[in-house]
């Protein structure tokens, strides 16, 4: 039975390692990216540190199998708010847990009063982001705030 709670500090080492995998296993750019950023390798203290952000885990007999969380990203208008961290292992795609992550966090993102969300990706993501566009995610032409991102140029946001 798959489980999905809030990030801890021991996670740390293990979000790091899936959210590189899928850079590679997906042939997606390194630069400029989630995967060179340095706070991919402390991600339980980045959420902690900023109110009204949220980073969910899934996990299944204590192995970790994704994450995906909320984040309000510097630049971004006050009721916008990121959905951040989205991966999953690769054993864990296809078995509805990034749904559950995915609604979760879009939940979560309700709850502490935000209106938009806000996602940036790349087209070597594109089962995601088929998943964006059937919960109405719609594509904007460019970056919203300032993720530090560069790399990314898909960029989609939805009303909540």
């Amino acid at each position: 039975m798959t489980h999905i709670r809030k990030a801890k500090k021991a996670d740390n080492k293990m979000l790091a390692r899936i959210i590189r995998a899928a850079f590679i296993e997906l042939n997606a750019p390194l630069t400029g990216t989630v995967y060179e950023d340095p706070t991919t390798d402390r991600l339980f203290e980045l959420f902690n540190e900023k109110k009204q952000s949220i980073l969910y885990v899934a996990e299944e007999e204590d192995q970790i199998l994704g994450c995906c969380g909320i984040y309000p990203t510097e630049g971004l208008e006050e009721e916008y708010a990121e959905l951040v961290k989205f991966y999953l292992d690769h054993t864990a795609r296809g078995k509805g847990i990034g749904k559950a992550l995915f609604e979760k966090s879009i939940e979560a993102a309700k709850e502490m009063g935000y209106s938009y969300l806000y996602i940036e990706s790349q087209p070597s993501f594109g089962k995601a982001v088929k998943m964006y566009e059937h919960y109405d995610f719609h594509y904007l032409d460019h970056a919203l705030g300032n993720s530090g991102h560069d790399n990314c140029d898909v960029w989609m946001l939805k009303k909540l």
